[in-house]
């Protein structure tokens, strides 16, 4: 049995991932079955829908609003850790020259 190749990685625009999941919610087919006619992971499609019943208020969770804010918060934090990591190196730099 040979490995299977890992697919690439693809994007989709946000009208067809409404498409996708307005497919699933109707209910005539299953998420395999449109993951399957639509060459797409049922994984990935699985997820859209599930955040976009997050999204509607019908399940607990993050709102897709509420995960990009906070994906902007932690590289916030991240830069500004950086930038006292290189203000301590700094002071202790000068301190060291100044003795």
């Amino acid at each position: 049995m040979g490995k299977k190749k890992p697919r690439p990685r693809r994007s989709f625009t946000q009208e067809f991932k409404a498409e996708i999941i307005e497919l699933c919610q109707r209910g005539d087919r299953s998420i395999r079955e449109v993951a399957q006619d639509f060459d797409l992971t049922e994984t990935a499609v699985r997820q859209w829908v599930r955040q976009a019943e997050v999204d509607a208020g019908q399940r607990d969770g993050l709102t897709s609003s509420e995960r990009e804010e906070l994906a902007a918060l932690r590289r916030e934090n991240q830069r500004l850790r950086q930038d006292v990591d290189i203000l301590k190196r700094a002071t202790a730099f000068f301190a060291k020259e100044t003795r």
